[in-house]
């Protein structure tokens, strides 16, 4: 009886797992001669384990049969994604759990294939066969220099791009946060928990003024700015962590200019 309880309960212990994946580093002038890069495509992460879509931390993803019934029978990963600037859009698509029509703008981008051998191009050749307007390979542009690299930049954040990522295309794959694949932005991000709020004033009187935000370092500082009318109106809840992004730490650990991206999606 317990062998048998056991066996129907596999499946939901299987789908508990966090997967692991490559984690990005950030790039600080490194040398990245060879090196390829990408934009970085502002959406929600996905692992396709092979039958199910996963998020980041090992939730699934309730996706609609059609959009999943083409993908390969073997890992992949990649960024579920509509188009720049629709972050929240694309997180309130995805985080249903039944899914809806909009899923239909929603495309599965793919720059890894976490269990193929080669280096980059060549876990990616892998993808290749089952390619479609769902299932999309993300481009690699090969880096000339870093002012080349720098223009590239410039030119995604002036479309409303996030930024991008260089990679070393020679490197297998690695599981966990490494120096061989890096995220490129002219502002630094973080994550922080929401511990409480300032009132507006002016204009926003009667909504939010400022985020209180702790650090993981416990480190208490505010963020005033990025929010639209609407998150002025409705604030992420207290107790909920939420991205941003400021310019650079003062000497006391505080991050200076920090803007309001969005809630933190696992």
């Amino acid at each position: 009886m317990i062998k048998i309880f056991l066996f129907f309960l596999l499946p939901f212990i299987l789908l508990a797992d966090k997967p692991n994946l490559l984690l990005l580093k950030t790039y600080k002038d490194q040398n990245i001669s060879g090196w390829v890069m990408s934009e970085k495509l502002d959406g929600i992460r996905a692992y396709w384990d092979g039958k199910y879509l996963l998020s980041r931390g090992g939730k699934i993803i309730h996706a609609p049969a059609y959009f999943t019934k083409e993908f390969p029978p073997f890992a992949i990963d990649g960024e579920l994604w509509s188009k720049r600037s629709d972050f929240s859009h694309i997180s309130s698509i995805v985080r249903d759990r039944v899914p809806s029509r909009e899923w239909s703008q929603i495309s599965y981008n793919i720059f890894e294939v976490p269990n193929a051998v080669g280096g980059l191009f060549e876990r990616l050749e892998k993808v290749q066969p089952y390619k479609s307007n769902i299932l999309k390979i993300i481009p690699q542009i090969a880096v000339k220099s870093k002012e080349n690299m720098r223009k590239f930049l410039k030119s995604v954040e002036a479309k409303g791009g996030e930024g991008l990522v260089v990679r070393d295309p020679n490197a297998v794959y690695i599981a966990k946060r490494t120096s061989k694949a890096l995220k490129v932005k002219s502002f630094l991000d973080a994550e922080c928990r929401v511990i409480g709020y300032t009132k507006g004033k002016g204009k926003y009187s009667g909504k939010l003024g400022a985020l209180k935000c702790q650090l993981n370092n416990g480190e208490i500082f505010k963020i005033g700015s990025g929010f639209s009318d609407v998150q002025r109106e409705n604030p992420p809840a207290i107790g909920s962590r939420v991205t941003f992004k400021y310019k650079e730490l003062t000497k006391n650990g505080k991050p200076r200019f920090p803007v309001y991206m969005r809630l933190f999606h696992e």
